[in-house]
């Protein structure tokens, strides 16, 4: 989706700018062509040498080079890419960006390109709240310019908060979004659900599976990138919500399934959370104590709703419903028994005796009505994109 596009790069004075060397890397990946330009700030966290070694061309930082200048290098560079990403876009260059300010080569291309633009703001929570900071935002979003993050986490300054910028990941499915060809799923709807419940036994304990959602929101973010409206709804995770999707954070399966339900209609749903199949039949007020001597107390358990069942009969239900099986032993037989027994449209099986939950890879089999195909071993970020285009195709 990305080869042979021109991405101008802007690296800013920030603690975070080594993610802008990840994102190179990723972008050369994908076979985007990466221009980097590196600000005085920026210089002091990474050095021209290692970001001129991963994008393979020439770092830029003088406005007034004798070489490039000769030619007025600023002005070629303004015009050459198909997009402009600062990443990490700290509060000074905002600020220079919103009032216009073009005193080094960074902002003075900010000020001469007429491509679009990507911010990826990183600075301290005090100064991400700022109201100055603030209104140079609303300025950039009203003039066009598109933003991802910044995220909420730790800082270097050992304090938490927004402010963090957003992980290389993101960044590049913002970028991807902004320059895809084609959107075929651009004016449908697909609702999403990821990441593990958390069924509570008492104020401290609860029954929950090992997902950790990765999976899931890679779904969401290949959707949203083929132009899809994404509902995302998420049971406890670590990971950022994906960029461009609407996200709803939930807890237990009941809560799964109310908000599945209220983000109806919907061309499409994947259900990919690993929903917890038991819930306790009651929830302790308090903590369960341990009493040396004593048994453990009986913990009576009651079925969760069926989510994947219940949108698959539902009176709203989607024109594709997609769920995932995940097994640890007779993975295919076991997967299309489910779809039968489900009443769903596809189900995407994969085997999670190993690393699967929680890694960054995924090997699936794709069972439809029309038999099973065996995917490879994938990162879970390709098996998403495989999944969204056959999304797309059985839409159009």
């Amino acid at each position: 989706m990305l080869s042979e596009k021109r991405i101008l790069l802007i690296v800013s004075g920030s603690v975070a700018a080594f993610k802008a060397l990840a994102l190179t890397r990723l972008l050369r990946k994908a076979g985007a062509r990466v221009t980097p330009v590196l600000t005085s700030g920026g210089a002091r966290f990474v050095t021209p040498h290692a970001l001129q070694a991963i994008a393979g061309e020439a770092v830029h930082q003088d406005l007034w080079s004798l070489t490039t200048e000769a030619e007025i290098g600023h002005i070629r560079l303004a015009r050459l890419p198909d997009l402009v990403v600062v990443a990490p876009a700290s509060a000074d260059l905002l600020a220079k960006m919103a009032h216009g300010l073009a005193d080094d080569l960074a902002t003075t291309l900010l000020l001469a390109t007429d491509r679009p633009v990507l911010v990826a703001p990183a600075m301290n929570w005090a100064m991400w709240a700022h109201p100055a900071t603030r209104a140079n935002m609303a300025l950039l979003r009203a003039r066009g310019v598109h933003v991802v993050g910044p995220e909420d986490g730790a800082m270097a300054e050992a304090e938490s908060g927004p402010g963090r910028l957003s992980e290389p990941e993101q960044i590049f499915a913002a970028i991807e979004s902004l320059l895809a060809g084609p959107r075929p799923l651009a004016g449908r709807h697909v609702l999403v659900t990821s990441g593990p419940t958390h069924e509570p036994i008492d104020p401290v304990r609860y029954i929950a599976n090992r997902s950790s959602g990765r999976q899931g929101h890679a779904i969401a973010a290949a959707l949203a990138a083929l132009g899809a409206r994404v509902t995302l709804v998420s049971g406890p995770v670590t990971l950022p919500d994906p960029p461009g999707v609407t996200a709803v954070h939930v807890e237990s399966a009941r809560e799964m399934l109310a908000a599945c339900e209220a983000a109806l209609p919907a061309d499409a749903a994947i259900c990919a959370a690993a929903v917890a199949d038991w819930r306790t039949a009651s929830e302790a007020g308090q903590k369960l104590k341990k009493v040396p001597g004593e048994a453990p107390p009986p913990l009576a358990l009651a079925l969760n709703p069926d989510i994947l069942a219940t949108l698959s009969a539902h009176a709203a239900r989607p024109r594709l419903v997609v769920g995932f099986a995940a097994e640890t032993e007779n993975v295919v037989p076991n997967a299309v028994a489910k779809r039968q027994r489900k009443g769903c449209d596809w189900i995407v099986a994969n085997d999670v005796s190993g690393d699967v939950m929680g890694g960054s890879e995924n090997a699936v089999h794709l069972v439809t009505a029309a038999g099973v195909e065996d995917w490879p071993r994938l990162p879970k970020e390709e098996v998403a994109r495989r999944l969204a285009a056959r999304v797309a195709e059985a839409l159009s």
